[in-house]
């Protein structure tokens, strides 16, 4: 058995996500548990270097930590050779330049989504990495939530029949910043700055759909700002130029239609903060965050409307749990362990920048189709250099 360190210049991780779920859950961790192992035996180590602009908070991450490498100058991590993959959980208006440097340098990238402003930027980062032949992933974590893969267990089963429609619901009350200090950047909030629940949301409804439903054909979706003035960090009120929320209609190639309603100005009363409701000839689940539940034809009740007496059914009551039947590790961890097998032993692995370019595509159409109000037409990404 050999150890293989494997040096990960990771780029901006001194915000939220960057820390808590890049660092902290996934390189942390997989440093924590002594690696990863391969199918030959061999431990794939990670040895990150942290690189950020305040250099105060990298060397806390670091001490805190237990690790050892640090710099606020990227270029100087680039040139070491040791350094064999580029991570990039930045602000998406910094995230293309910083990938075109790492991919000159020959580095390996791995990145947060959207992976640029623009399909046709997303689509120049895809060619520029095939191009150079380093190997590249795109962050789509929610495949690996219980939820979701509970739900993809029930699609691979059949349980379904033939799936019907889904409805997805996601969000919550993001505070304006006023009297309660908001939980999201106030950059999101700004589409100067790269803000928007469509460009931040859409690329995620992109391989969700597509990878549990089928290919989406065509696009309605209607954007709103629903609150037009928050205030920021600094207590200064500012305007709201970015959507706060997206209700969308997606019609698949196979006939599938799927709704999804996207907002941050939504109080929750459901079972979380994402649900996505499936229903098919033979069953239906509602799967959310870590919990899904079903209910098949045999089970369904059969009401009859009648507003003039009380409602005889517990709806909820009808529903089972699917268990777990397997251990879940955290989302952003496993698809760590993916890329990083996929660097050091060549494992199979398709969530690449083209599929990134993809999600990009998807939020691209529905700001169109809301400009336009009228339905669009998704086109295929080609996953040429040529294309």
């Amino acid at each position: 058995m050999a150890t293989q360190k494997i040096g990960i210049i990771m780029n901006g991780v001194t915000g939220r996500m960057g820390t808590n779920q890049h660092l902290i859950r996934s390189i942390v961790a997989i440093r924590e548990q002594g690696g990863i192992e391969l199918a030959n035996g061999d431990v794939i180590i990670p040895d990150p270097i942290l690189v950020g602009r305040r250099e105060n908070r990298l060397k806390e991450l670091v001490e805190t930590h237990h690790l050892s490498r640090w710099t606020t100058d990227l270029d100087e991590a680039l040139a070491d050779d040791y350094n064999q993959i580029y991570f990039d959980a930045q602000t998406t208006m910094r995230r293309a330049e910083a990938i075109k440097k790492a991919i000159a340098a020959g580095k390996h990238i791995y990145c947060e989504k959207p992976t640029a402003t623009s399909l046709d930027e997303a689509i120049e980062l895809a060619q520029l990495a095939t191009e150079a032949g380093v190997k590249n992933g795109v962050v789509q974590d929610k495949l690996y939530l219980p939820g979701l893969l509970k739900l993809k267990r029930l699609i691979d089963s059949g349980f379904f029949g033939k799936i019907l429609t889904v409805r997805m619901e996601f969000g919550y009350w993001v505070f304006e910043g006023d009297w309660q200090e908001g939980q999201r950047p106030s950059w999101n909030y700004r589409k100067e700055d790269g803000g928007g629940m469509i460009v931040d949301m859409y690329p995620h409804w992109s391989y969700v759909i597509q990878h549990l439903f089928g290919k989406i054909d065509s696009v309605s979706c209607l954007a709103a700002t629903h609150i037009p003035e928050r205030v920021d960090e600094t207590g200064d009120a500012y305007t709201a130029t970015a959507d706060d929320a997206a209700y969308g209609t997606f019609e698949l190639e196979n006939g599938v239609i799927v709704q999804a309603n996207s907002s941050w100005a939504v109080r929750v009363n459901r079972d979380d903060l994402l649900t996505i409701q499936v229903d098919g000839t033979e069953g239906s689940a509602v799967a959310g965050l870590r919990e899904c539940k079903v209910q098949h034809r045999v089970n369904t009740p059969k009401p009859v409307w009648n507003p003039d007496v009380p409602n005889p059914f517990d709806f909820g009551s009808h529903w089972e749990e699917v268990p777990d039947n397997q251990e879940f590790d955290n989302a952003f961890k496993i698809q760590w362990e993916m890329f990083l097998k996929h660097v050091v032993a060549d494992e199979e692995y398709t969530l690449d920048l083209f599929k990134g370019a993809e999600g990009i595509q998807l939020a691209e159409v529905a700001l169109q189709s809301s400009k336009e109000r009228r339905w669009i037409d998704v086109p295929g990404i080609k996953n040429k250099v040529n294309a």
